[in-house]
């Protein structure tokens, strides 16, 4: 019954004020409540590192990758078939980060930092991740997390706009018994408002606890990975917030909370259940992968100093980020040579080819890399760039050939809607080099930017083909309300 206050109701609160001094008061009220409730929100969990993040005008450091795509997706896909999920409506996105996090933010999207990959020491301690968020999709925490939003801003906003008209009041009638008290609730509606929300996120998450154990189980998996990631979270959870990775911040864990992971976890039939050699060799070098791009080179070469497939790997890509890549060839070239029927060492040979200037040589390598796995659109986006940048064998239809079909796989890759637009410029194709153009706008998110060029495109395009279709799909989109 609180909800109709607004700028006349405040004035009737407050009769001694004048209108500027009430909308001073009512900003800085708001301003107050948002600060309180983005505390609650942080805590909170799956969407609320996301949200601090935006709230302090930040960018998460999106990344892709082929293989880490792929070992998530498979390490993805058996949880989410058993929560009831489809796979393919599920985006697990990497984020650039060394701290442990992950996180969703609606009910599409997973997102997973390097540095989770990096720390997990096998694939179920990171399946038990990805068990735990998917808990939040198939729950529907989401929604009600708005709605819990919603209710607790009510009551923050409402609380502190009594609580200034009774300070207001008891000051114009002189009675400081009566202010202090109406000062007092307005300094505790927002901590009020941030319990009920928090309360909202202990029971969330431990709802999200069991049905991870739960999908676990029925996928025929273990949760000691799941264990031993929170417990080592509740270990560091003793230490100073300062050095404490995002996870612990939006994922509390109490000890009772340990606790009963531990009993629910060690009642399965499945906890001793090892994952299999292939995917800890996988698991094993992607690890290395992330760990030679995003980590210092001493570091990194300081952990991979042995003679196995990942150290190598780890020393060929940490060889290339230092300027010698004839050397990393070499190292490449005796990875290919022990493990010729894995794709990503191709993959890595043609990425050094292409960033060095070596176009040519870059696409035989990458067309094996395609050749293995041919609907990964990465790889064949990688592939039609190769194609674009060599001088002898250039070849734009055939860039444009593997730069479709990688779109159509994978239409989340801005660059290869630009990679298109240069490739249909180059045989005389215009409007289709605007309409590709256009995509790539609105693949970034540059909703104006896609519907001028798609206006534009579709001047040229034949009416109701399949371009001209698609630039009117563009016109008329319109972003869902949130």
């Amino acid at each position: 019954m609180f909800l109709g206050f607004g700028i006349k109701s405040l004035r009737k609160l407050l009769p001694v004020c004048t209108p500027v001094e009430v909308n001073r008061t009512k900003q800085r009220i708001l301003r107050s409540a948002s600060h309180s409730l983005l505390a609650a929100l942080i805590a909170l969990g799956p969407i609320l590192h996301a949200a601090s993040a935006n709230a302090q005008n930040s960018k998460l450091r999106l990344v892709r990758d082929a293989e880490t795509e792929e070992l998530i997706r498979d390490y993805a896909r058996p949880i989410l078939k058993v929560a009831g999920l489809k796979p393919g409506n599920i985006r697990i996105h990497l984020v650039n980060d060394s701290r442990m996090n992950a996180f969703v933010v609606d009910g599409k999207r997973i997102f997973i930092n390097t540095g989770t990959l990096i720390a997990a020491k096998t694939p179920n301690e990171v399946i038990g991740i990805l068990a735990h968020e998917t808990g939040h999709i198939a729950g529907g925490h989401l929604v009600r997390l708005r709605r819990a939003v919603e209710n607790a801003q009510t009551m923050a906003v409402v609380g502190m706009l009594l609580g200034a008209g009774a300070a207001a009041a008891g000051a114009a009638t002189g009675n400081r018994n009566a202010a202090a008290v109406g000062s007092g609730i307005m300094m505790g509606s927002p901590t009020i408002a941030q319990n009920s929300l928090l309360n909202y996120a202990r029971t969330e998450e431990i709802a999200a606890d069991r049905a991870a154990i739960r999908y676990l189980e029925r996928s025929g998996q273990s949760a000691k990975g799941m264990l031993t990631t929170f417990q080592r979270f509740a270990d560091q959870d003793l230490f100073s917030s300062r050095y404490v990775d995002p996870y612990i911040q939006s994922h509390p864990l109490p000890r009772e909370r340990i606790s009963q992971i531990e009993r629910l976890a060690k009642s399965s039939k499945h906890y001793q259940k090892k994952d299999s050699p292939a995917l800890q060799f996988r698991h094993d070098m992607v690890r290395a992968k992330l760990s030679a791009f995003t980590q210092r080179a001493k570091r990194v070469m300081r952990k991979y100093k042995g003679n196995d497939l990942p150290s190598q790997y780890a020393r060929a890509i940490v060889t290339y980020r230092l300027g010698s890549h004839k050397k990393a060839l070499r190292l490449v070239d005796s990875l290919i040579k022990a493990r010729p029927d894995f794709p990503y060492f191709w993959e890595l040979k043609g990425q050094i080819l292409l960033e060095t200037g070596s176009g040519d040589q870059a696409i035989a390598p990458l067309n094996q890399a395609v050749n293995m796995h041919p609907n990964e659109g990465l790889l064949r986006v990688m592939l039609g760039q190769a194609l674009l940048s060599a001088k002898r064998n250039r070849n734009p239809k055939a860039a444009i050939s593997h730069l479709r079909r990688g779109l159509q796989n994978d239409p989340d890759q801005p660059i290869g809607y630009r990679l298109l637009a240069q490739a249909y410029d180059q045989i005389g194709k215009r409007a289709e080099a605007e309409m590709a153009t256009a995509n790539g706008y609105f693949a970034q998110g540059d909703i104006s930017s896609a519907k001028a060029m798609a206006t534009r495109a579709q001047k040229k395009l034949k009416r109701g083909s399949p371009e001209w279709v698609q630039a009117q799909d563009i016109i008329d989109y319109r972003p869902p309300k949130i």
